[in-house]
């Protein structure tokens, strides 16, 4: 799921349908893009085009054709149905509109909220709007951790490598002081041609670069180990302050 704004499709025959769902949807910075599909089009559906899918299966033909077909893209989605067995919330007492979740898809009953009570407030519409909202939420907030987790990753295989080649660089140096002793030894022979002085003087330029590349890894080090102590000050301050 990418990390901009989501999209909501919204499958069904009745303009009204779709018209209701984005009125109803909870407000916010987070509020998603509505996309309404004809419903002879969902046998085409591609989970790339759609976070959330809700179906409005009271206004098909072949409810169960748009049952396989959300079920087959794979992505979330709600189906609202005309009439649904309600199951009861022992914990309220109030009858929940919804009947069963089976794999990616929940269904919702749009009959349900008829004939409300106080403590069923909420039409069929506000419900799919906070649930959608939930699902989307959540979604969202696994696509962040994944992204997370992979940066993460990045970051210690870098690290680890970072660490080796400080570690390394005790024996890089004392190659490196010996490629500059012979190097600057060749140069001060006498009577060799031009072009081995020459090719003898870039030996030593590049190791003597090399040298410093080294030197400023174990710069780097210090840099660190320094920005961490400082940083533990803090904390170690609030312990103190705590146990106090």
């Amino acid at each position: 799921m990418p990390l901009d704004r989501t999209i909501v499709l919204i499958l069904s025959t009745d303009p009204a349908f779709g018209r209701e769902l984005a009125a109803r949807w909870p407000a916010g910075a987070d509020r998603p893009e509505f996309t309404v599909l004809e419903q002879g089009l969902f046998r085409g559906l591609s989970a790339n085009d759609y976070d959330l899918a809700i179906g409005d299966a009271s206004s098909s033909e072949t409810p169960a054709s748009l049952r396989n077909a959300l079920a087959a893209a794979g992505k979330p989605a709600i189906l609202i149905q005309t009439t649904l067995v309600q199951t009861t919330d022992s914990a309220h007492g109030c009858a929940i509109p919804f009947s069963r979740t089976e794999g990616n898809i929940l269904e919702l009953c749009r009959d349900g909220s008829q004939g409300k009570t106080p403590s069923e407030p909420q039409s069929w519409a506000e419900i799919a709007g906070l649930v959608g909202h939930e699902i989307l939420r959540r979604m969202l907030a696994e696509a962040r951790q994944k992204a997370a987790e992979s940066q993460c990753a990045r970051a210690n295989a870098e690290a680890m490598l970072g660490r080796y080649m400080v570690e390394m660089r005790h024996n890089v140096n004392n190659a490196l002081t010996s490629i500059l002793g012979n190097a600057e030894l060749l140069t001060s022979e006498p009577g060799l041609p031009a072009n081995v002085l020459g090719q003898a003087d870039t030996i030593r330029n590049m190791a003597l670069r090399l040298h410093e590349v080294f030197q400023r890894f174990s710069s780097i080090e210090k840099e660190l180990s320094v920005a961490a102590r400082e940083l533990g000050k803090p904390q170690a301050r609030a312990c103190a302050a705590r146990a106090n």
